[in-house]
């Protein structure tokens, strides 16, 4: 039995909701599958966990790869919130415990992951960022790590860490580099403003733009239209590891210097994510309602 299909025989994952097309060329994983309780849509450790595992199991070694064949890995949302980024409740209590080592293994964790999902799970698979609602923070960073973003209107998106003396050092930096120049990706992640889908797609960040209610949809007809041309959509693959590389060692070197920057600041500094976090537990007690 190979691991996907013991994957599925197992229990429901409490925080994922996933789908495969029965000749497993997609997959597709909605985090926050517990939003209907009214747990915020961030990126809890559970959570991650859990989409890594998944992750894992879909994740064909070389050996096994089908020559010429494209898979596909769609990240989308069941909470009406894409992601809104970093536990900071886990933060504040890490921080003020002087917690580098659990802090640590939280932001590496992060790396692994979106990594994986940058170099396309080996190389057979067509990474998609499917976001119906706002990215932000972390949120946006997976969303960033995808080789094609694919937006609804009317969505927020952004990397507001600046507000709390911070910077988003999951990958943000490295992956805007590969979609606008430098000097841009440095005023998105120092100004912290929250731009809409419409002006993320002017600046070339988001590939895809549709009108609310037509995510999965464009997300099905560019899977359609990538199958047509799979070899090359693969080689592109390849091709990005080549000419544009984001290593490992790049992203744990930037995490480390987020921790450090992080384990900083004061308790007064801290104050800014107690009320970032407040109104993100009525938003998501409210949709749950």
């Amino acid at each position: 039995m190979s691991k996907i299909e013991l994957l599925h025989r197992t229990p429901p994952l409490p925080t994922i909701r996933v789908q495969t097309t029965g000749d497993g060329s997609a997959h597709w994983l909605y985090m926050h599958a517990d939003a209907s309780r009214g747990i915020r849509p961030c990126c809890r450790f559970e959570m991650l966990e859990e989409m890594w595992a998944y992750m894992s199991a879909i994740t064909l070694p070389p050996q096994q790869q089908a020559p010429g064949r494209l898979r596909h890995f769609v990240l989308a949302s069941d909470a009406q919130a894409y992601n809104l980024g970093g536990d900071l409740e886990l933060f504040m209590r890490l921080i003020r415990e002087g917690n580098r080592d659990q802090l640590l293994a939280y932001a590496r964790r992060c790396v692994e992951g979106v990594h994986h999902v940058h170099t396309g799970f080996g190389g057979d698979m067509h990474t998609v960022a499917l976001i119906q609602g706002d990215a932000l923070g972390g949120g946006l960073e997976m969303a960033l790590a995808c080789h094609t973003i694919v937006a609804e209107e009317g969505v927020g998106m952004g990397l507001p860490e600046v507000l709390f003396g911070l910077f988003p050092g999951m990958g943000a930096y490295s992956f805007l580099c590969n979609r606008v120049s430098p000097r841009q990706a440095e005023k998105m992640i120092l100004g912290g403003d929250i731009y809409s889908s419409e002006e993320m797609y002017r600046l070339g960040i988001v590939d895809v733009l549709v009108p609310r209610g037509e995510g999965e949809r464009a997300v099905q007809d560019l899977i359609r239209q990538h199958q047509r041309a799979a070899h090359a959509h693969r080689a592109m693959n390849a091709v990005r590891q080549i000419g544009r590389p984001v290593t490992l060692e790049e992203l744990m070197g930037i995490t480390e210097v987020w921790v450090d920057t992080a384990l900083s600041l004061s308790d007064k500094g801290l104050r800014p994510m107690e009320r970032i976090v407040r109104p993100q537990h009525r938003r998501a007690e409210a949709s749950a309602a």
